[in-house]
């Protein structure tokens, strides 16, 4: 090897750049581990809530000390910004993708248009995109253009006075829609912007945003952060803040008094009844439909119920939601409310919301609506904790529904506190807004009235203004906050509002113990593979394997630190990937080991059998890791999350295997053997294993398809019959990982579970005292409201289960000691579970079709790349065969989900891997025996790789294995890379080898001694 001392100072350099990169990760590590023996000492186990006030002095200490050096300058708030970035596996936290609305984005730019032919197209949109694979706007696109004469261009629709500037009503169709696209493009990169500075503000370390192509998905990814309600609010508040002049109560009181009359003589009609007589009684029921949709801003102009305002007064109307039938009081809407106040509204109680909004939205009673209250807009107040009475505010409209003042004015929110000590958020306006908001102050202080601020159609406060106009812009809303509520509002003002509504259609939530036991297993892992690996090396090749170990702690050594320097995010699937690595980069040291072993057989010195083996097994070792590394780049592109994680640990591996088994193995042989000593490749008991072998591979391919036709259509006939067990990533749903106090037996709970939400699954995961649950009951249904019901309903179903006492908040919290309730959870949308199977499928597809021409590329014939990947499309239906027969019964969870789709492509990674270098060895020995019959140059290839398939297989296993008993969450996904190598081994010496072989005989390649030009290349 030339320039030696090149590679060797490169090497040392780089190990120093590594251990620099992962010193900020052990800076970190150990001022948090100082942090929590303080919180341990403060607060013992004995005091109440001592978990939380844990973390608290753990932030407390934590900030204390964050500006203060730890070595050579640096700080912990410095290192903590630069260490190894964990992923929620590890260190639990809330993965969610948001659907940003492209169909509210397109009302907007139509400025709410009630054109029919534009209703029409986004209403067939609707219904199209819950199977297609395209945007909401091209499949608008395409619903618009089957109405005929429909024009985007109309002045009702597109050509309106907001977009004059740009579309003109003598437009075509398709010149409009480039507009419409970039429109759209620029409204979720404003959501995206809007969205990462609300998360800059949150308060968790290494967020990470990013958009999902063009479908206007945006990930979000909060390591660490716990509280899933807070979170949710941050990112699907559309912060759509309103000013507004609020009505006279007095006017209300007459319109409901008016309203009261009609109802009640409709009712007495109803019943054949005259006044008197009604009065008489106490009660009559009257059906009603009492669900959260009717009690929303009961605008009176019909407008469209906001979704923000459902999910936000949702949880006021559970009672009113279980009702099938309503009382005919004696006055059925004077006798809902209280008596009228100076503050321009009227309290209702709680439990009748519902009701009440079902009589005042009514379209014969939004006709007495005198002229001056003709555009009023109905709104709830804020929700007070522990309160029975929620009050309705007449708001003063106009013909376009739109407030005196909006948000937009707003530059500037912060919490504070206000003159009793309250919780307040104050904001700041622009110079435009200062003026409007002086203006609307002193109409208010002249008249005696008040001004409603109102965010996302809930009335925060309606303060009176006593003292004059207010100048400068400053105003403040109240609302019975507590301070991290007032910090998430002043957040959501600062960062601006969403131009659209959020949709969480995906979501993960993962708690901190269940990551810490992540951590705890996958280092376990970790440690039990190497040292297996490392003891394996030095039995099987003594000396040389002892050199090959130090290679490999160097390779550990630069992922984890290309890992920090990349600020890649490290997944337990990632640790996986690190410890797959770790076994299939001992492939390159065993390819060069055996490569000079035959050397040294042929009777060459050392020196001279140590280069050409070096030489000999590169081409081996590329083909090799660059067809594992084309499957590991197609899961880098399609995957997200851990699957990503996976995918980047693997392609670094590759990488950093290379140069390690090349270069710093080539450094210690070649330095070892420079003054003459010798070196052995072997130990007693491995010096001549495998080397005298003889087996006619070819002869049994016959019998290898026969084995193989079984297994494959034994599995299809599983497939067809009972499938596979689809994970929520493929079918849409929710799944939660609850833990018990004590064991539990499965079919008991999913009997519950059924009776609660008329489809549920309980699978044991790991131990008897925990339980994957998933249901898709409500999947269609999105926001916080539904998500609180059926995690309620949960718990409710399992109380029976849960140890005395446990409340709703501890079931549902991610407590760091919690050791019983929810330790995870996901919901994946029906829309995006489609998205997935579509994609996995097309990244196992474009895997195939990758590698197929790269093999026909490196060996210039076909036959070469149908052995191949016939081969993989073997092993990939085995697997899937087995998954599909034994996933019943098997006392660990075997779902179908991303997860797997990674395990399928590093399948077939690593039997191409196989596969490739058994090829190689063949068109080496076509080369080399020129009179050696196809037979028995292919079973002399065959052969002469025993020993290095073997031994490759033997370590990956091994490490698999280690995986498969210490990582309990990811005993599924190892169980198909084992199956996997077992297979795809196999596959390599009986039907990918055996296939080629034949396809080459039928195409004339039959002599009994074919001449070199005649064979592959």
């Amino acid at each position: 090897m030339q320039n030696k001392g090149l590679v060797r100072v490169f090497a040392i350099l780089f190990g120093l750049v590594c251990l620099y990169q992962l010193s900020y990760t052990y800076f970190t590590y150990s001022k948090e581990k100082d942090a929590e023996a303080y919180a341990i000492n403060k607060y013992p186990e004995s005091v109440e809530n001592y978990s939380q006030l844990r973390q608290e002095a753990e932030e407390t200490y934590l900030d204390s000390i964050g500006k203060e050096p730890i070595f050579a300058g640096i700080t912990y708030f410095q290192a903590k910004d630069k260490e190894l970035n964990k992923g929620l596996d590890l260190e639990g936290g809330i993965n969610v993708i948001l659907q940003i609305s492209v169909k509210d984005i397109l009302k907007g730019l139509a400025n709410n248009s009630k054109d029919p032919a534009f209703l029409q197209a986004l209403a067939a949109t609707d219904e199209v995109q819950k199977d297609s694979q395209n945007t909401y706007l091209e499949d608008f696109f395409t619903e618009f253009e089957k109405i005929p004469d429909a024009t985007l261009a109309s002045p009702d629709i597109f050509a309106n006075k907001n977009l004059s500037d740009e579309i003109t009503y003598d437009q075509l169709n398709d010149q409009v829609k480039p507009i419409l696209r970039r429109k759209i493009d620029e409204s979720v990169t404003s959501a995206f912007e809007v969205l990462r500075k609300r998360i800059d503000k949150f308060g968790v370390t290494q967020p990470n945003i990013q958009r999902l192509g063009e479908s206007g998905r945006i990930l979000v990814e909060l390591p660490g952060a716990k509280d899933v309600d807070r979170v949710q609010k941050l990112l699907q508040s559309t912060a759509q803040l309103e000013f507004w002049e609020v009505e006279p109560s007095q006017q209300l009181f007459s319109f409901l008094q008016s309203a009261n009359t009609i109802v009640k003589k409709e009712q007495d009609a109803q019943k054949g009844e005259t006044t008197e007589e009604a009065t008489d009684k106490e009660k009559v029921v009257d059906e009603i439909a009492a669900i959260a949709q009717e009690v929303d801003s009961t605008a009176t102009d019909s407008t469209a119920t906001d979704v923000d305002e459902e999910d936000a007064i949702a949880d006021l109307l559970e009672d009113a939601e279980d009702s099938t039938a309503i009382e005919a009081e004696v006055n059925p809407i004077m006798d809902l409310i209280g008596a009228p106040t100076n503050g321009g509204m009227v309290s209702v109680a709680i439990r009748d919301t519902a009701k009440f909004g079902q009589y005042i939205r009514r379209p014969d009673i939004a006709k007495l609506l005198p002229q001056s209250l003709r555009y009023t807009k109905f709104a709830w107040s804020k929700p007070v904790k522990d309160a029975t009475v929620v009050d309705l505010y007449a708001l003063r409209g106009n013909r376009d529904s739109r407030p005196e003042l909006s948000g937009a004015v707003i530059t500037d929110a912060a919490q504070s506190y206000g003159q009793t000590n309250n919780v307040v958020v104050t904001m700041q306006m622009d110079g435009k807004g200062a003026k409007k908001w002086e203006e609307m102050t002193g109409n208010a202080f002249n008249t005696q009235g008040r001004i409603a601020i109102v965010l996302d159609n809930i009335v925060y406060s309606a303060p009176g203004v006593t003292s004059g106009p207010i100048s400068g812009g400053r105003s403040e809303i109240s609302g019975d906050f507590d301070v991290e509520e007032g910090k998430d509002l002043a957040n959501v003002l600062r960062a601006g509002k969403l131009p659209a509504s959020a949709d969480i259609i995906q979501s993960e939530v993962v708690g901190p113990s269940l990551g810490q036991e992540a951590i705890d297993s996958g280092i376990m892992s970790f440690i039990i593979a190497l040292v297996l690996i490392l003891i394996w090396m030095v039995f099987y090749y003594g000396k040389a394997g002892l050199f090959a170990d130090v290679a490999l702690v160097v390779n550990i050594l630069f992922i984890f630190g290309v890992l920090a320097g990349l600020k890649a995010v490290l997944t337990l699937p990632g640790i996986a990937g690190i410890v797959l690595t770790i076994g299939m980069s001992v492939d390159a040291n065993v390819l060069i080991f055996e490569r000079i072993k035959e050397e040294l057989a042929k009777g060459k010195i050392q020196k001279d059998a140590i280069k050409d083996g070096f030489n000999n097994a590169l081409s081996s070792i590329l083909d090799a890791n660059i067809t594992t590394g084309l499957t590991g780049l197609i899961l880098l592109l399609i995957g997200t999350g851990p699957i990503k994680g996976f995918a980047t640990t693997l392609l670094i591996g590759i990488l950093t295997s290379l140069f390690t088994a090349i270069f710093i193995t080539r450094l210690f042989i070649d330095g070892y053997g420079k003054n003459g000593k010798e070196l052995a490749f072997s130990t007693g008991a491995t010096k001549n294993l495998f080397t005298k072998m003889n087996v006619d591979f070819l002869a049994k391919r016959k019998l290898a398809y026969i084995i193989s036709g079984v297994l494959i259509i034994g599995g299809a006939i599983s497939l067809i019959t009972q499938g596979l067990d689809q994970g929520v990533d493929f079918v849409g749903g929710r799944s939660y990982t609850v833990r018990f106090a004590d064991d539990v037996t499965p079919t008991k709970v999913e009997g519950d579970l059924v009776g609660a939400f008329g489809s549920a699954q309980a699978k044991t995961l790991g131990a008897n005292n925990q339980l994957k649950i998933t249901t898709k009951y409500k999947v269609n249904e999105t926001g916080s409201a539904v998500d609180e019901e059926i995690s309620n309903t949960l718990y409710q179903t399992l109380k029976p289960y849960l140890p005395a006492g446990l409340t709703y908040d501890q079931f549902t919290s991610g407590e760091e000691d919690k050791q019983v309730g929810i330790m995870s959870s996901m919901k994946v949308g029906p829309t995006i579970a489609d998205d997935i199977q579509n994609s996995a499928l097309l990244s196992v597809i474009g895997s195939l079709i990758v590698v197929f021409l790269y093999i026909l590329f490196r060996f210039q014939r076909w036959q070469f790349s149908l052995g191949a990947v016939a081969a993989v499309f073997h092993d990939v239906l085995v697997v899937l065969g087995i998954f599909s027969l034994t996933y019943k019964f098997m006392p660990f969870n075997m779902e179908i989900d991303q997860a797997f789709i990674a395990a399928i492509l590093t399948v077939i990674g690593y039997s191409l891997n196989d596969t490739v270098v058994v090829f190689d060895r063949i068109r080496e020995y076509f080369q080399e025996h020129k009179t050696w019959t196809l037979d028995e140059n292919i079973n002399g290839a065959l052969n002469s790789t025993l020993s290095r398939t073997l031994n490759t297989s033997l370590t990956t296993l091994l490490v698999l294995v280690a995986i498969f008993i210490f990582a309990e969450p990811l005993r599924g996904f190892m169980f198909s890379l084992i199956i996997g190598v077992l297979v795809g081994t196999y596959s390599s010496l009986f039907i990918a080898t055996p296939i080629m072989r034949d396809t080459v005989n039928k195409v004339g390649l039959k002599e009994k001694k074919p001449k070199l030009e005649e064979v592959p290349a």
